[in-house]
């Protein structure tokens, strides 16, 4: 069997949540040696307020949150706040290629760990500063979470609808985002490094990382002094377009029409109701005039059929449409099934656990999902033993000491 890609590259993990930890997993994924630094005092924010729990029942190692990130990796306690676990800690980092870490601004150097001192003694270590708003600037040390920066990269001001206030998205989506934007970039730098044998520091702001993915509205700002707003949702350049209701509890179907042509195969599909005669119907231009009454005789013709159905006809007829997974639907998709990207694992308090496969595979290097996620604190005599060589005496005295804590 080949080598995974990343294989006898060693990954030093600092942080939490899902901005840094979601680039050591896919890292992990593809055979780095990745070790997470945390600590009892200060454990990942998903261990201990975040759930779902396992049976509902809050603990450090049954957090669903973290499990899903954190797959195929070791996982140490240090207490960066004693004397002796800055050497320590120092020691877990020559033993890395990598460091990836997700503070807000300043920490690491505050603890002693800054890329500058690092560096001076391992001028080839690679190091991913992943934080909000980059590491410089006026806003640079401003804290916040996922919704926070949806809201800075607009995101916030684009979502709901013309008549209602902006609405949040959902979860932490500029962190994961911020995720592959990392893994790229620590590739780029692991290539530079074989290159030039020098290490890099990687400044990653996820803010702007964010604004990718709004491209088309700034650059319609840009060019044409437009501000684009909320359009629940609708699209300018489609009629109709929406979620319809379908038959069942809360089940929708998608639908998506940006062309006469397709539009007059949905009216084919609908068995040509007497209103899509009409001539305000005839044209994209009409249809978007009419919309509100067109999206209401759309939905009682979708209210009829079941989601499944109405995707599968739509689509065998050339018009865009998709069922709106919920989130059972998503663990029994027949796509994700087929590509493996659930693997279920034994985790030693959660039970069976489904941990998540990259979205992207290599064919002669595939990803591997082979250790669940671990324990808190479950390889501190391993790894500071084995790997880093202490003596058993001086791994009690860390103990006694609140250094591996």
């Amino acid at each position: 069997m080949n080598k995974r890609v990343f294989e006898e590259i060693k990954v030093a993990e600092f942080g939490g949540f899902a901005a840094g930890p979601g680039v050591g997993k896919m890292m992990a994924d593809f055979g780095a040696e990745v070790v997470r630094v945390e600590s009892f005092a200060r454990p990942d924010g998903f261990r201990s307020h975040y759930p779902p729990y396992t049976d509902n029942e809050p603990g450090l190692n049954r957090s669903g949150c973290f499990a899903i990130h954190n797959n195929n990796k070791y996982d140490i306690t240090l207490n960066l706040k004693t004397e002796g676990a800055l050497e320590a800690a120092k020691k877990v980092i020559a033993w890395a290629d990598v460091v990836i870490e997700n503070f807000t601004p300043g920490t690491m150097s505050r603890l002693g760990l800054g890329y500058e001192t690092l560096s001076k003694d391992k001028p080839d270590l690679i190091m991913l500063g992943s934080c909000n708003q980059g590491q410089t600037g006026p806003h640079a040390e401003h804290p916040g979470f996922g919704s926070h920066l949806t809201s800075l990269s607009g995101f916030t001001h684009l979502t709901g609808y013309p008549d209602a206030p902006p609405v949040i998205l959902y979860g932490p989506y500029i962190d994961y985002i911020g995720v592959g934007y990392g893994m790229i970039a620590i590739a780029a730098a692991l290539d530079y490094r074989r290159r030039t044998g020098k290490g890099q520091y990687i400044d990653l702001a996820q803010y702007e990382g964010g604004l990718q993915f709004v491209a088309p509205v700034l650059l319609d700002y840009l060019i044409n002094g437009r501000i684009t707003s909320r359009m629940g949702n609708r699209n300018p350049y489609a009629a109709p377009h929406g979620a319809y209701p379908c038959l069942g509890e809360d089940r929708w179907c998608v639908i998506s029409v940006f062309s006469d042509e397709e539009w007059q195969q949905l009216i084919k599909t609908m068995g040509y109701p007497h209103w899509a005669k009409e001539s305000r119907f005839a044209t994209l231009l009409g249809r978007k005039e009419n919309e509100d009454e067109l999206d209401s005789l759309i939905g009682q013709w979708t209210s009829g059929f079941t989601a499944e159905q109405l995707m599968e006809r739509l689509q065998a007829v050339g018009v865009r449409a998709a069922v709106v997974n919920n989130m059972k639907d998503i663990y029994t998709d027949p796509q994700l099934k087929h590509r493996h990207i659930w693997r279920e694992l034994e985790h030693v308090e959660m039970g069976r656990f489904n941990y998540q496969a990259p979205a992207f595979n290599l064919s002669e290097t595939p990803a591997e999902i082979d250790r669940p996620s671990p324990c808190i604190g479950e390889h501190n005599h391993f790894f500071f033993t084995r790997i880093l060589g202490y003596s058993e005496e001086e791994y009690k005295t860390m103990l006694e000491q609140k250094v591996i804590a």
